[in-house]
């Protein structure tokens, strides 16, 4: 075998090892969703119970990503990236396996851990592999891979559901798993960064950071917003997050340089990415059980009524990014944040407990019209707000705010459903969700508004050949 085909086998190996990673990984963002109704009916336990099982898993990817691209640069990339899909795999069978909500949410978030070492270190490993000429189309076959990922998470999830059970949804991680560890392990290329540095007191102040506001959002209806608990959370998370913050402009090599906020591109596109995920990954966490236990759809059948909404921006996609060639990028993120929005207020008005598919299907699909749009250029605008060399910190901290975001949001529209409804009944659960999918259309309007703080029309910097690594320390 020439050295030719040699190269070109190894780029094919790793664009299929690492893409089937990022699905899996990508996938366990919105797996669950669709069979939220069957855990709780299984194994029990309330709404903050069934938001944890979300969270566990995307608070820990968020908040460790970044920490997960640094081990890899340090002690090897193929070696952590070994160590973390071994990690998701063992982690998803111990889910399946779960007797109990407790168990099942402790098992998610060390799904997290596996996801978050891994996810970063796909790209890198990817982009090693792959010659500069080929490195493009190599990352949109990715990203496309991915973004399928999302898209379909509800509806595998709920025909896993339906067809086997819930704790399919896990089980099929296993063999995928499995299958990868000696592929990844004979057919990637070991490589490391020779100035990594790895900064744990930023990892452990935005990790209780965060994990304090978010178990005190999601504990706040339950036990109370004035409840010792809830508000030591909150005090101490809010605590830990301006010091993650005050860490980011005084030390010398940070997880995340506040400086780079101070760029309105770069501000603007993290904000937006940050409350459009608050404003939708809530949503569909009520909306996928509405369809369900209000309308009486089953897991299947929601997956698939949900389809015009997450799966628009696999059709839509092309479009988008012809018209951010041609006109830019800040008008169609806004543009797409602003069809998001309209969207959840469509859905909001015709939200009850005897609606009709045909009265849900615009707000569905101008809501993916939307999404659409807003994907579609972000990561363009991102990596063209810094400098080449600054771009692998740019991505990370996107992704990491991008998954917060959706934390945050299911945390907070969760707490304004169980405040206003519930689950005693169809319209008790109208109550709740109609409200909270009000304000998830409002968040994502402010997402337009930061949008808008994003300059005209930029071209994204050409990257410096020593640089090319640093592109990818993030996940889809």
């Amino acid at each position: 075998m020439n050295q030719h085909t040699a190269g070109r086998s190894r780029a094919v190996w790793a664009l299929v090892i690492t893409g089937v990673a990022g699905f899996m990984a990508a996938l366990d963002n919105l797996v669950v969703t669709t069979a939220l109704p069957s855990i709780r009916k299984s194994l029990g336990g309330e709404l903050a119970e069934l938001e944890w099982t979300v969270n566990a898993y995307t608070l820990t990817f968020a908040v460790l990503l970044m920490l997960g691209a640094a081990l890899g640069d340090r002690f090897g990339r193929r070696r952590l990236f070994l160590a973390g899909l071994t990690v998701f795999t063992g982690a998803s069978a111990a889910a399946a396996l779960a007797s109990g909500i407790n168990e099942l949410i402790a098992f998610r978030a060390v799904q997290g851990v596996g996801a978050a070492i891994m996810m970063p270190l796909t790209l890198t490993l990817l982009t090693t592999a792959v010659p500069p000429a080929r490195r493009g189309a190599a990352l949109g076959i990715f990203s496309a891979v991915t973004g399928l990922a999302v898209a379909s998470g509800p509806l595998i999830g709920g025909s896993l559901t339906e067809h086997l059970s819930w704790q399919w949804i896990f089980w099929l991680n296993v063999p995928v798993g499995l299958a990868l560890l000696p592929l990844a392990r004979l057919r990637l290329t070991e490589s490391y960064a020779p100035d990594a540095r790895l900064d744990i007191p930023g990892t452990l102040l935005v990790s209780g950071g965060l994990f304090g506001i978010v178990y005190g959002l999601v504990n706040a209806n339950s036990d109370g917003w004035t409840s010792p608990t809830v508000l030591t959370s909150l005090i101490v998370g809010g605590a830990l997050t301006a010091g993650f913050v005050r860490h980011g402009f005084r030390a010398k090599r940070p997880m995340l340089p506040m400086r780079l906020f101070r760029d309105r591109a770069f501000f603007g596109i993290n904000m937006a990415s940050m409350l459009m995920f608050l404003g939708m990954f809530g949503s569909i966490f009520l909306l996928s059980q509405y369809l369900q236990g209000v309308l009486g759809y089953s897991p299947t059948e929601a997956g698939l009524r949900m389809l015009p909404w997450t799966g628009m921006p696999m059709l839509v996609a092309p479009v988008a990014g012809m018209l951010s060639d041609r006109f830019g990028g800040r008008p169609v993120v806004v543009a797409g944040l602003v069809l998001q929005s309209a969207g959840l207020a469509l859905f909001a008005t015709v939200i009850g407990p005897d609606a009709s598919y045909a009265s849900q299907l615009p707000g569905l699909i101008v809501g993916g019209v939307g999404m659409a749009l807003y994907f579609a250029p972000a990561a363009s605008l991102v990596m063209s707000s810094v400098r080449p060399e600054e771009q692998g910190i740019a991505s990370g901290a996107n992704n990491a705010l991008r998954e917060v975001g959706g934390a945050l949001g299911i945390a907070v529209l969760a707490t304004v459903f169980s405040s206003q409804g519930g689950f005693e009944s169809a319209q008790s659960f109208t109550d709740g969700t109609v409200p909270a999918v009000w304000i998830g259309s409002g968040v994502v309007a402010l997402a337009a508004l930061a949008a808008l703080l994003i300059p005209g029309r930029r071209s994204a910097p050409a990257p410096e050949p020593a640089a090319a690594e640093k592109l990818v320390r993030a996940a889809a």
